[in-house]
């Protein structure tokens, strides 16, 4: 999965991010009908200046607008936590 993960920032370096981790969860979908076929599970935390003033919708958007063709292989769920920087605590 490493290779989705390296994906995944490269698409998202777009937004500025100031914090973005990404975690793999797919061990803890095993056996799930998505994991069983081959697709990642994974969390997303970002937190950018270009989410300020935009909804959670637009920012979700945001997000699936540079990766949302990776859905559903390589990755078969992405959990989405997406901030502004004077929302996100530090």
């Amino acid at each position: 999965m490493t290779l989705v993960v390296h994906a995944l920032r490269d698409r998202l370096a777009s937004l500025e991010p100031v914090v973005l981790e990404l975690a793999d969860d797919s061990a803890e979908h095993a056996g799930h009908a998505g994991a069983a076929g081959g697709g990642g599970h994974f969390s997303l935390l970002i937190v950018s200046e270009q989410f300020a003033g935009l909804s959670r919708l637009a920012r979700h958007r945001a997000v699936l607008d540079r990766v949302g063709d990776l859905i559903p292989l390589p990755v078969h769920a992405l959990a989405i936590r997406a901030y502004a920087l004077d929302e996100f605590p530090s």
